[in-house]
């Protein structure tokens, strides 16, 4: 038997090359004509693994949380501002190698796999750290929010590298134009205070609270039915 010109279609192949796409020219170049030339396929080919474009958009955004290290949460008992660190820096990682794919996953975990792996892990550490259900939700989307927002732009890169753009009307901004070629400099260096900025008023109130692994007191036990139960 011939052996076929071009590798059978699957759902992997289809998601590497969508990302691929989507990566170099952001989510508006991503459609079945496309994808489909990239992949030296006819369109409707790919309906055989993806019913919309909209499934295979969820495929896509989940092979990027997939990339997301879970290994600090678990194995041997770690401590969770230690865990939410270290998965904090994967996380902004991994989106700041897709950006163009951060709108879809700011959207929340939906169906994805991958996804809610996530979320189960990071509301799993916080529980059998000793934080209530209602106050893990909240640390969850807290995280999650910052690092997406991270990952949305560079401040450093948003100012212009022409000095006389800023002038005597921004008597601040005198050093200004210099940002942009400090780019990833800046950035890195802005998401690592503000983790650990975070995670300082988180600690604060987790020792306030006395909260501590294994053990939920009454006090935290009723803060966790006023809160809700719902996970990250």
């Amino acid at each position: 038997m011939a052996r076929p010109r071009t590798p059978l279609l699957s759902r992997e192949r289809i998601v590497t090359a969508a990302l691929a796409l989507v990566d170099a020219d952001g989510l508006e170049a991503l459609s079945t004509r496309r994808l489909a030339t990239e992949l030296s396929v006819s369109g409707p080919s790919l309906y055989n693994h993806f019913a919309t474009k909209d499934e295979l958009l969820d495929a896509v955004a989940d092979s990027v949380v997939g990339e997301v290290d879970l290994s600090m949460f678990g194995g041997d008992p770690v401590h969770w501002r230690t865990a939410l660190r270290d998965w904090a820096g994967s996380y902004r990682a991994a989106l700041a190698a897709h950006p163009h794919v951060v709108p879809v996953l700011a959207q929340g975990p939906g169906r994805r796999p991958n996804a809610l792996r996530l979320a189960d892990a990071v509301f799993g550490c916080l529980v059998e750290a000793g934080w209530p259900r209602g106050q893990a939700t909240r640390i969850g989307a807290l995280m999650r929010y910052f690092v997406t927002g991270s990952a949305l732009g560079s401040f450093a890169a948003g100012f212009p590298v022409d000095a006389e753009v800023y002038g005597s009307a921004y008597p601040h901004l005198g050093e200004a134009h210099r940002l942009a070629e400090q780019r990833d400099r800046v950035d890195a260096a802005a998401f690592e205070l503000g983790v650990e900025s975070l995670l300082d008023g988180l600690e604060l109130r987790y020792r306030q609270a006395g909260y501590r692994a294994g053990h939920q007191g009454v006090r935290a036990t009723n803060a966790g039915r006023s809160e809700g139960s719902t996970g990250s």
